[in-house]
């Protein structure tokens, strides 16, 4: 993906649905001093060059049962052809929610949730070292969230 001049309206516009997905064209043309036709030119414009990947529901965790958040350091063999089949196995356990390959002795990053302990151990044990290629996973679970967010940096590409 190729890196797309945007001017200070289209990051206004970036900006306020990063805040709020959910508004009308006509409530977003009014929060970046837009015409309705115009904003909806460049939101289509911005969805259309991958910018805006797509929206979704951002749930509260704890409201629906998974009270355990955990980071997993995955060290994988690296001799081992399955370092493939890792990487396309892990798209499909619910669980992980995102999956960084790292530098460092860290092979993958692995951010996950889990309903308890319980549910835990058992993707650990059961599903993840079973994986062939995995040598070794650290885990460390979540005590308090000081900061989470969804929304990009976008204020310094504006000069500010």
């Amino acid at each position: 993906m190729s890196i797309h001049f945007l001017d200070k309206t289209d990051l206004k516009i970036l900006q306020v649905l990063q805040e709020n997905g959910r508004l009308t064209n006509v409530e977003l043309s009014e929060r970046v001093a837009l015409s309705p036709s115009p904003c909806l030119r460049r939101l289509k414009q911005l969805e259309d060059a991958g910018i805006i990947r797509r929206y979704a529901a951002l749930l509260e965790p704890i409201s629906i049962g998974l009270g355990l958040q955990a980071f997993i350091r995955v060290t994988v063999d690296k001799t081992n052809p399955s370092r493939q089949a890792f990487t396309e196995t892990l798209q499909v356990w619910p669980q992980v929610l995102s999956c960084y390959a790292l530098t460092g002795e860290t092979d993958y990053m692995l951010h996950a949730f889990f309903t308890d302990m319980n549910d835990f151990s058992h993707f650990v044990l059961d599903t993840l070292l079973a994986h062939p290629g995995v040598q070794d996973a650290k885990s460390s679970f979540v005590l308090k969230e000081i900061k989470n967010t969804t929304a990009l940096p976008l204020a310094h590409l504006q000069g500010e």
